[in-house]
């Protein structure tokens, strides 16, 4: 990075801070002064807030009249390249950039000066060895004899602290302090990989020639082609040549399955930035990232806005999974941020998934991306074969939903001592509880949404802003004892279902909200791979990614769900699903079937699924988009106003659609205001327009102009959000 311009002290300098005001405010440089890019302390009214230098004093106040900084921060500066990626994104977004400063430093302790923590290192050898001190010992081998903390230690040797601090009583570790933030152990590049199949190996050589420089590669491959091992080699390249690489997956509870093939391939473990990590962990990787002392990190979207010291690498496993688009606070999608940070700091973009956006695949067939296909699975492992089961000629018993041949292929699958998965993407017990007397439906108090039934929790739930309420034993309105109904199945239902056709089975279920905790869905699947369930019963979650190795059969228990509803991604999300969840049958040198339950065996997509017609699928699906002018033939921009008045929401939504001029001036479309599909969330209520524009045209612009001096009544809410994924 080249020298930053310095601001002597007592001269005046533009500070960016962390709060809700969108505008630069002035102040003196400290003594000692301050460069661009300084984190530094500012006083705010009676507050002190985090604050970074970003540029030279835009006001004309006179320089004794400004407050001076009240200290620099003993942190490295921000790099000139994460300042350009925050201001672009913020434009991009229409973001506020103090909003986009936030997301950069959600560290905590960033404040903190310098901390210490317990650590130890190896010491005499101890007097009576037993196997788990000889594992301890084992680790500081491993390490390199650094000096390591407790919670290191235990993890990597699988022992208790007791062990750990019975050694050191003993003399074999010797106990010390050392700075809290301490680098990263280093990762071996030079370490073996598995062996590469001659697809593989040939997408691996290619990516690594593209090291070095920016550009974005969709590696696309069908589920169990390895597309993980190929990226690895693109890893290892990078950390060949001294920069630091970022992968970002879409699940918390693929982190730890992950993060165990990375240890494999390097040695040692990366840096992890989720919401599972502890706040020690946040604030130790933040820095690190910052000092160059870590050379990988592992993470959930925001770990794009780390301050890298050299990001060279940034792969975005699953690229098409829904959970990159970020919906509250700043709207962004992490898979297009990613090409934006790596073009700011030349580093070259990943793409992997067996089933890409068609965002992605429109790119690669223009030649805005590069392509590499991975053709075949790895080793033995065949594709799955897939059939449709129609479900119109037959009569399923009241209160059932698994049809006779599904049945049958379960039954087949229990005498092998195979695994089967039964995947309905609706959590809870049902959808609906109505009332058999009077049609009365329970709907959350706060929202405009069906509560559902999770007999699990024994309470009603709203799946929209997480209200719950007990089961009613009589109808709310017009008080019927006993009449209360509930309507449709959920993955509690479908279990019940299970449990009583196959009472002997061992049933595992997978939704993500009946686990209290990360660790306790990871300790969930990692026992279902090792064979602990003869049948998993799942929602989406099990669709990213998991490779559990006896599972050989999948049934989707209602194909057609995700096809309907006017979504303009509607058939693109329901090929991607279920084409990933059919993808989780014969991994290994079982073969594999996949029975997709449907009223609807004729449908486009389901056809494309069952022939597996990738190419074909997406070729219509871009050609119905491009004739409509739907992204991402054509862009879209969504404003979502919210009051807890529903006559404030509109009056503003009216305001706006009478003085549309900047955005008709680019011949966009405007529609709206209207409800949103769910009209009431969390007592607030919900109004939408929607822009729709030519692939060109200058939209954020546009839309800056039509917003400037708004005013907006009551407590009433806007919020913008470019290239909507969701239409709620």
């Amino acid at each position: 990075m080249l020298a930053q311009p310095h601001f002597p002290a007592g001269q005046p300098l533009a500070v960016l801070t962390t709060q809700p005001l969108d505008r630069l405010l002035d102040y003196r440089a400290p003594e000692g002064g301050a460069r661009l890019g300084d984190f530094v302390e500012v006083p705010l009214g009676p507050r002190k807030v985090l604050g970074c230098v970003w540029g030279q004093a835009e006001g004309n106040f006179p320089v004794e009249k400004l407050r001076p900084v009240s200290r620099v921060l003993d942190v490295p500066p921000m790099r000139d390249e994460l300042r350009s990626f925050l201001t672009k994104a913020a434009e991009y977004t229409l973001t506020p950039l103090s909003l986009m400063l936030f997301m950069a430093t959600r560290a905590p302790g960033l404040f903190n000066g310098p901390q210490t923590v317990k650590v130890f290192l190896p010491g005499e050898p101890p007097v009576r060895m037993t196997e788990a001190r000889k594992r301890v010992l084992d680790v500081f081998d491993a390490y390199g004899g650094a000096a390591l903390t407790v919670g290191e230690i235990t993890r990597a040797a699988g022992v208790t602290g007791s062990v750990v601090h019975t050694l050191a009583a003993q003399g074999g570790l010797i106990e010390t302090e050392a700075a809290k933030d301490q680098p990263y152990p280093p990762l071996d590049p030079a370490r073996a990989g598995k062996v590469l199949s001659e697809d593989q190996a040939a997408a691996a050589e290619v990516l690594k020639s593209r090291a070095d420089a920016f550009g974005v590669t969709l590696l696309k491959g069908v589920t169990g082609s390895g597309k993980t091992e190929v990226y690895l080699e693109a890893v290892a390249e990078c950390l060949r040549k001294g920069r630091q690489a970022l992968v970002l997956l879409p699940e918390i509870g693929l982190t730890e399955g992950f993060l165990e093939r990375v240890e494999a391939r390097f040695g040692h473990r990366p840096g992890e930035w989720h919401s599972g990590a502890t706040m020690t962990e946040r604030r130790r990787l933040w820095r690190m990232a910052a000092e160059g002392g870590v050379q990988m990190v592992v993470g959930a979207r925001s770990a794009l806005f780390l301050p890298y010291r050299d990001l060279g690498l940034i792969i975005v496993d699953e690229e098409h999974d829904g959970s990159y688009k970020q919906d509250e606070g700043v709207h962004y999608n992490a898979r297009d941020m990613a090409v934006l940070r790596a073009s700011q700091c030349q580093a070259q973009v990943v793409l992997a998934s067996a089933t890409p956006s068609l965002e992605s695949w429109v790119n690669a067939e223009t030649g805005k991306y590069e392509r590499l296909d991975l053709h075949a699975r790895f080793g033995v492992a065949e594709l799955p074969e897939m059939r449709a089961l129609d479900l119109r000629g037959q009569k399923l018993p009241h209160g059932t939903w698994i049809a006779p041949a599904l049945k049958a292929e379960v039954d087949q699958r229990i005498e092998a001592k195979e695994q089967s998965l039964l995947f309905l993407n609706r959590r809870g017990y049902a959808p609906v509880t109505t009332c058999r007397a009077c049609g009365h439906q329970i709907q959350c108090e706060h929202c405009d949404s069906r509560m559902v039934e999770h007999r699990f929790h024994n309470r009603l739930m709203c799946h929209q802003c997480g209200a719950t309420a007990p089961i009613p034993t009589a109808c709310p309105e017009c008080k019927t004892e006993g009449s209360m109904h509930p309507i449709g199945p959920g993955v509690e239902r479908l279990e019940e279902e299970v449990r009583a056709t196959w009472p002997d089975a061992r049933v595992a279920v997978l939704s993500s909200d009946l686990f209290g905790s990360a660790r306790a869905l990871k300790e969930q699947i990692a026992e279902i791979a090792a064979g602990g369930a003869d049948i998993v019963i799942g929602t989406q979650l099990v669709a990213k990614g998991h490779n559990f190795p006896l599972l050989t059969l999948v049934g989707v228990i209602d194909a057609d769900l995700g096809l309907h509803g006017g979504d303009l991604r509607a058939a693109e999300r329901t090929f991607q699903l279920i084409r990933q969840v059919a993808g989780r049958a014969g991994r290994h040198d079982r073969p594999g079937l996949a029975l997709l339950q449907t009223h609807q065996p004729d449908h486009p997509v389901i056809q494309a699924i069952l022939k597996g017609d990738d190419e074909g699928f997406w070729k219509a699906e871009a050609a119905e988009r491009q004739a409509l002018g739907m992204p991402p033939y054509g862009r879209l921009a969504g404003i979502i106003l919210t009051s807890t008045s529903v006559e404030h929401a509109f009056e503003a939504g009216n305001l706006l659609a009478q003085n549309a001029d900047p955005l008709f001036a680019i011949g966009a479309q405007l529609f709206g205001p209207a409800p949103a599909p769910i009209a009431r969330v969390r007592g607030r209520h919900r109004v939408r327009l929607l822009i729709k524009a030519a692939k060109g045209a200058p939209l954020q612009g546009a839309i800056r102009r039509w917003l400037a001096g708004l005013k907006l009544p009551g407590d009433t809410r806007l919020a913008v959000d470019i290239d909507p994924q969701n239409f709620w």
